[in-house]
């Protein structure tokens, strides 16, 4: 593995736009990166391994929660942080970020916005600091982009609650200490409730042979006759819309995300450009590899913008689900163009973990599945627009 030596590209100067707090935590979290992911993920990710030694850092760069009030153990700050430290994390790996975002906004979220006094105080706290790991069950082996018909279900057995169905594609799933289920009751509304290892009936066996994410752990969620207490269901707030209000916030974080991808995969294929001698020049002095490198500059400063406008419009609590759609759409699909170009651009070395590039591109095509795919944020910003449904 290389030394990373990443310079961080601001063509337009955005750094204006963020505060003296703001450039104090991307730095810390990209000092971090920088330290402890670079020099492993390669191996890791060739292991199809995610690196639990990662999980302390984590929390003390605000990886686990940062927009959570400091009362429940999270760092209090605002939107345009907690897409900052994505922002740095994926840089190092979208398998880490992927742990981070789960943990923050599927996880410590639905408990802080949808859950009460007594669940916040018992889980959160240890959330934040990774004491505690969580995952985020709602896609299901037949329902993906239509959550809604989802089969998992529960019914009320007087004392408890008895759970029964299995999600897939669940992040974090395989060593996970609880679980954020979003099931059916009795009378066809959603629910979501807190199932902790070790509930009998409830297991987690992981998903293998994974060309992407291979750096994440992912898995699914066997409910077999789980009873779970009465006091583990979210009480204040319940239908499609608790799950999707979750979402929202990971695909913010994940829009902020896709542009440290970006990024990562720019800054070497630049270096690199600078420093492979073709024809007795550097390949950076042709017209092709220039072409490449000015429309990747530009599309990641696109993207800064439009991820810097919606952060704002987060902190002011007037962003839309489809302004969110939007940039998740937008700036994945960016980084995955982004990616392959600067594969090519390294020619044989691409591919190899001597470099990231291969790495970032192989998990870039579940980041442009998961959370919404591209072609159904492509229909929500379509809805937006005419007032149409057409996935319906």
């Amino acid at each position: 593995m290389r030394p990373d030596l990443f310079q961080s590209p601001d063509y337009y100067l955005l750094d204006d736009l963020l505060t003296d707090e703001h450039k104090l935590i991307r730095e810390s979290a990209r000092a971090w990166v920088k330290k402890e992911v670079s020099p492993i993920i390669e191996d890791f990710a060739q292991r199809a391994e995610f690196p639990k030694q990662l999980i302390p850092g984590l929390a003390e760069i605000g990886g686990f929660g940062p927009y959570i009030p400091t009362e429940y153990g999270g760092a209090g700050l605002d939107q345009i942080s907690y897409g900052l430290i994505m922002q740095e994390i994926e840089r190092g790996d979208s398998g880490i970020r992927s742990t981070s975002s789960v943990q923050s906004s599927l996880v410590m979220y639905p408990i802080w916005k949808y859950g009460n006094e007594e669940q916040r105080n018992k889980y959160l706290p240890k959330l934040a600091t990774g004491e505690y790991i969580g995952c985020f069950g709602l896609t299901e082996p037949d329902y993906g982009s239509n959550p809604g018909g989802m089969v998992t279900n529960f019914k009320d057995m007087g004392d408890h609650y008895l759970l029964n169905g299995a999600k897939m594609w669940i992040s974090n799933a395989p060593f996970a200490d609880i679980a954020v289920v979003w099931a059916k009751n009795e009378e066809g509304r959603i629910h979501g409730l807190i199932v902790e290892r070790g509930m009998e009936g409830f297991t987690t066996p992981e998903t293998h042979n994974k060309w992407s994410l291979r750096a994440s752990a992912t898995g699914e969620l066997i409910f077999d006759n789980v009873k779970v207490p009465k006091e583990n269901l979210l009480p204040n707030k319940s239908g499609l819309g608790a799950p999707l209000g979750c979402l929202d916030s990971a695909r913010y974080g994940i829009a902020w995300g896709a542009i440290g991808a970006a990024m990562d995969c720019y800054d070497t294929a630049l270096r690199y450009s600078q420093e492979r001698i073709q024809f007795d020049k550097p390949i950076g002095a042709t017209q092709l590899q220039q072409k490449k490198l000015a429309e990747m500059i530009t599309e990641i400063t696109k993207a800064q913008l439009l991820t810097w406008r919606l952060g704002v419009l987060r902190n002011e609590g007037r962003a839309t689900s489809a302004q969110i759609s939007m940039a998740k759409r937008n700036n994945v699909a960016m980084a995955l163009d982004i990616a392959r170009e600067a594969r090519q651009m390294l020619g044989g070395m691409g591919i190899t973990g001597e470099y990231s590039i291969m790495r970032h591109m192989m998990n870039l095509e579940s980041v442009v599945t998961y959370e919404g795919t591209h072609d159904i944020h492509l229909l929500i910003t379509g809805m937006d627009v005419t007032g149409f449904a057409a996935f319906k």
